[in-house]
């Protein structure tokens, strides 16, 4: 293995799972409970349940400041309607790695991109300020229980 490519598989410190949002219809406030399931379809009672490549979405906590900075106020996971907030792992690293999050695996597919609707959640600028930041979508390679302080880590193989 190449020394570039050992540096990119070397994640040492596990994530943790710190916000979970679920979105029971579209436009709908989003309810934030301690736990969920992760089905193949995505995440029970999230009115998005197509499953495949964006069956769930998910943000890095230390993201948020940055949006917020960008955005000039504050800002909050709920506005942003992501599934999952999670810290301490750098989601960017791990495009097309199978993640171990609770007792459920997920890839992450892709980077999520801002819609129009930032604009009025966090006002004037918003859409831009999410650019590069807006978080990640995945598949769901096994259904499992996710639930607050969970682990994050790229699962074994």
């Amino acid at each position: 293995m190449s020394e570039l490519r050992a540096l990119m598989n070397r994640h040492p410190f596990k994530g943790t799972v710190d916000w979970i949002g679920l979105r029971p219809e579209r436009l709908a406030p989003l309810t934030q409970p301690d736990q969920a399931e992760l089905t193949l379809n995505g995440l029970t009672g999230d009115h998005h349940t197509g499953g495949g490549k964006r069956a769930v979405t998910l943000i890095q906590a230390e993201h948020l400041p940055v949006i917020a900075v960008l955005a000039r106020t504050t800002v909050t996971p709920e506005q942003l309607r992501r599934n999952i907030v999670v810290s301490g792992i750098n989601l960017t690293a791990l495009r097309k790695v199978t993640l171990q999050i609770g007792s459920a695996q997920i890839k992450i597919s892709g980077p999520c991109p801002p819609c129009s609707r930032m604009e009025r959640t966090i006002g004037m600028g918003g859409y831009n300020a999410m650019r590069g930041h807006g978080g990640w979508y995945a598949e769901v390679v096994t259904p499992g229980h996710v639930a607050l302080h969970d682990a994050v880590i790229p699962a074994q193989t």
